[in-house]
């Protein structure tokens, strides 16, 4: 018990100093945490795809539609299960600062693709027999008070006009990473719509969605699509959904590694805080250890003392900014609504957060330790 002792009198002796470097520390722990769910979040829409599920889209860009012809041809290919439809709507509920995605889908074959949507068996008949219907997820209808039966108003961007909808349901995410923040409703609604206004943009869509039963053949079944529809008027680009989602991280590339960059400098900022102050330790104690030599402790003890001690205080403010970081993502999600649909601190990002603190523990007491223990005894027993 003498050494654990020893190591708490040392650190608790100057109280307001360790204090203040265990401050320092949880909010450079609680910071890098935040930071690096934040990345998580934006891949969480990738990491959550499935392996069976692949995305066909027009090879041009997103923004160019498809007939819906093409359905009935993609169910043809070998070694597809099924398909559906999407088109971003884009509308706006009452103000533009409250954006959440909105997809027009063919109920009947989108909702049997995504099992991660739960939905009651009653809410699923509501919405499918009700034309202007529309379920939203969990999360959203939490951030606007909504309820079964509300009417829901959008103003059109793409589409233009005033569109209403009736919430029939209100889907769970099959788990926790599952997205609970989007709107959909019934895309005949959409197209039916459209015939009257605008008749030449009628029976288009964005984006078929492809059930296939080996994800295994992935990639010999979208190369078979494509060949489908190549030299068409509107040539396809099929991937998994997975590739889809990361097309769209891609385009914010840069933010991610300044995110990620930023991360690690508030690391090497407090390694330098806290590297400041167990030298400033270490010159403080000279005599004290060059008592213990005189004692017969070796040079070995004296580093291991000061090494136990920088480690000490970063575990406690790695522990404390670690449970600070829960509470601390759970409030910053709520107030950025529903910009990151899922928005959990992993079990990942809570292990580096712990190396980090120990990282910043053992190298803060490299150089202090090193000259400590190599001080000769006349010269420590020297020092005033």
């Amino acid at each position: 018990m003498f050494v654990p002792l020893l190591v708490a009198r040392n650190a608790l002796r100057h109280k307001l100093r360790t204090l203040l470097t265990v401050v320092g520390i949880v909010v450079a722990i609680v910071a890098f945490g935040l930071l690096r769910t934040v990345v998580d979040a934006w891949y969480a829409g990738a990491n959550a795809s499935s392996s069976t599920r692949l995305v066909t889209r027009n090879a041009v860009s997103l923004v160019f539609p498809m007939p819906t012809s093409y359905a009935q041809r993609i169910r043809q290919v070998d070694g597809v299960t099924g398909v559906s439809w999407a088109n971003w709507f884009g509308g706006v509920y009452v103000t533009e600062r409250n954006f959440f995605p909105q997809f027009a889908v063919d109920a009947a074959t989108y909702l049997p693709m995504y099992p991660e949507f739960l939905l009651s068996d009653d809410e699923r008949r509501a919405f499918l027999a009700d034309r202007a219907g529309a379920i939203v997820g969990r999360k959203l209808a939490a951030e606007y008070g909504w309820r079964i039966g509300d009417t829901i108003p959008l103003r059109g961007t793409i589409f233009p006009g005033t569109w209403s909808f009736t919430l029939r349901g209100i889907y769970e995410g099959a788990q926790p990473s599952t997205d609970e923040s989007t709107m959909f409703f019934h895309w005949d609604y959409l197209n039916e719509t459209i015939k009257r206004r605008v008749p030449r943009r009628a029976d288009q869509i964005g984006a078929f969605v492809v059930g296939i039963r080996d994800p295994s053949r992935a990639a010999e079944v979208s190369a078979a699509i494509d060949a489908t529809f190549r030299n068409s008027l509107a040539e396809t680009l099929t991937e998994t959904e997975k590739a889809f989602q990361l097309g769209f991280i891609a385009m914010t590339e840069t933010i991610l590694l300044a995110i990620q960059a930023v991360s690690f400098v508030v690391i090497v900022i407090i390694m330098a805080v806290m590297a400041n102050t167990m030298a400033m330790t270490a010159r403080e104690r000279h005599a004290e250890y060059a008592t213990l030599k005189a004692l017969g402790f070796q040079g070995t003890f004296v580093a291991g003392l000061i090494a136990a001690e920088s480690l000490a205080i970063a575990l406690a403010g790695g522990l404390v900014g670690i449970a600070l970081t829960i509470p601390v993502a759970a409030a910053f999600a709520g107030a950025v609504g529903t910009l990151f649909p899922v928005f959990i601190v992993a079990e990942g990002t809570m292990l580096a957060q712990l190396a980090a603190a120990l990282a910043v523990g053992v190298v803060a007491a490299v150089a202090p330790a090193w000259h400590a223990s190599r001080v000769p005894i006349v010269e420590g027993l020297r020092a005033v």
